[in-house]
């Protein structure tokens, strides 16, 4: 036993070094042969090396070398404040603000005279029992922190101002106290832990919605109480019969469900307007049932409603779901056929029929998969879009019937502020509820591995995410955001940030010259 001590280390020693030379002897006769990479070919190690590099690349510039403001969807910064909202339930910073503002971009216009925290329209009667982590020691190589129960403020509107879907159109209007929800993401892009988690704290904070995505109703969406906006999308995912046509008794079934408020047919959604997709890796046998699909096949859902290519044929379906369902119904588009979004205010105008409710997703809304050209350039961004649709509705005397909800990279409260000056009525995200789970930005959304189990439906890789500690991070992170819009608005002069408007807002160039923000319309049409 004392010789084989003797001679373990250099034996351990000789086989750390050998068994890399061997790896790479073998990996350079291999890659000198083959006919596929001629880098790989003409130049084996270096090559090699070149392609690591390229694998881990987006990883480096991520945590090493992008700036706090660099990087797309979104910087190190917006991830940061997303993640210390829903874990810290708080958005302070120190020093001042890390934004560079020699770049152009919208601003709040603040008040000289701000109103006080007790002039403040918020409802805070009930608080929101959540848990959130308080720091004990940071350090350079650790981080001492434990979670504590709190009582939160839950940041809502008075009952006078809640915004209601369908009022005085439907037999049971949608009242929401809060201005932001969870915007579409389906059980099958996400898998049911996320759900889940997301449900659960969604139902916690109260005031606000879950918006199922196409992809139908699943057992995680009512776990947790939530409100829930029913999503149909060209697929018919959850209210079709078997061959694929609508199904008027599925969606009944769906309508007599206690926690769906509204439904919204999805015309577009910003960064696919060619409909859905989901890999069929990602189709369980649940999914499978819950869709009407087949398991383990790759779905794609057509680009629009076949027998809908008008809108008084698209209209009279949203008037009979609204009359057999006796609920809110609205509509998810993307802007940048402006005519098309004329004709279809006027036709609303005309007929009197329509949506109750618009989703209005810019081009730069996220997804689960889609292809690169129509992500990059399709649709009009949420700023440009939003303020085209307000006016058109005001322009022909319908924007009280029809309220808008504002969609694409609004995970902040100053961007929500912005939008909701622009002419929102509401604010939907999506990736800021799925950084709150825990998600970093992987960008692997498409191919069923996501890291951190958010948008995958592998049960090993789901094992990480822990619903009990995520659903808080949800609810605080909703109810941060409420906090920080009556922040906003108290900043701007007004009470509520339901009367945020344009006059508020005002947009700055590269050069410092200010621009206020006018009718969209009638500087497209000079």
């Amino acid at each position: 036993m004392g010789k084989v001590t003797k001679y373990l280390p250099s034996a351990i020693m000789t086989s750390s070094v050998a068994a890399p030379l061997a790896y790479m002897a073998y990996m350079y006769q291999k890659d000198d042969r083959q006919k596929q990479h001629a880098i790989l070919r003409n130049f084996p190690l270096l090559g090699r090396v070149r392609y690591i590099s390229e694998h881990v690349g987006p990883e480096l510039r991520q945590y090493l070398f992008a700036e706090d403001n660099e990087g797309e969807p979104f910087s190190r910064l917006e991830f940061q404040n997303v993640v210390k909202a829903g874990k810290y339930n708080e958005r302070l910073l120190g020093f001042g603000s890390d934004r560079d503002f020699k770049e152009e971009g919208y601003l709040i216009r603040n008040s000289l005279f701000p109103k006080l925290s007790s002039e403040m329209r918020i409802d805070n009667t009930e608080k929101t029992n959540t848990y959130k982590y308080i720091i004990d020691n940071e350090g350079l190589f650790s981080r001492k922190e434990h979670r504590e129960e709190t009582q939160a403020d839950p940041y809502l509107l008075r009952d006078e101002d809640a915004i209601v879907l369908g009022e005085g159109r439907c037999r049971q209007p949608f009242h929401l106290k809060g201005q932001v929800g969870m915007s579409a993401m389906s059980y099958g892009a996400l898998g049911e832990r996320a759900i889940t988690a997301l449900s659960r704290g969604l139902g916690i904070a109260g005031g606000t919605w879950m918006n199922t995505g196409e992809g139908g109703i699943s057992d995680h969406h009512l776990a947790g109480d939530a409100d829930l906006m029913m999503q149909i999308g060209p697929g018919l995912f959850g209210v079709r019969t078997p061959a694929g046509e609508f199904s008027w008794e599925a969606f009944k079934e769906k309508a007599e469900m206690e926690q769906v408020k509204a439904f919204e047919i999805k015309l577009a959604q910003g960064a696919k307007t060619r409909g859905g997709h989901l890999e069929g890796k990602k189709v369980t046998e649940e999914i499978a049932r819950i869709r009407l699909i087949e398991p383990g096949k790759t779905v794609n859902s057509p680009n629009r409603f076949i027998e809908y290519d008008s809108f008084p044929k698209l209209f009279d379906f949203i008037e009979e779901l609204r009359e057999v369902g006796g609920k809110p119904v609205g509509m998810k588009i993307v802007v940048g056929d402006i005519e098309g979004v004329e004709e279809m205010v006027q036709t609303m105008k005309e007929s009197g029929k329509g949506p109750d409710f618009i989703t209005i997703d810019g081009g730069e809304g996220g997804t689960g998969a889609t292809y690169q050209e129509l992500a990059d350039s399709v649709g009009l961004p949420i700023m440009t879009a939003l303020p085209i649709v307000d006016d058109l509705l005001r322009e022909y005397g319908i924007r009280d019937r029809v309220k808008l909800i504002a969609s694409g990279k609004l995970i902040t409260p100053d961007k929500a502020a912005i939008a909701l000056g622009m002419g929102a009525d509401l604010i939907n995200v999506a990736r800021g509820f799925m950084i709150s789970v825990g998600c970093i930005m992987a960008e692997v959304c498409h191919t069923n591995t996501c890291p951190v189990g958010v948008a995958t439906t592998d049960d090993k890789l789901q094992e990480g995410l822990i619903v009990d500690e995520k659903l808080y991070r949800v609810t605080n992170y909703v109810t941060s955001l409420r906090a920080g819009l009556f922040n906003m608005a108290a900043a701007a002069g007004v009470d509520s940030p339901t009367k945020l408007e344009r006059k508020h807002v005002i947009y700055k160039d590269h050069k410092g010259r200010l621009s206020s923000v006018g009718s969209m319309v009638e500087e497209i049409k000079d």
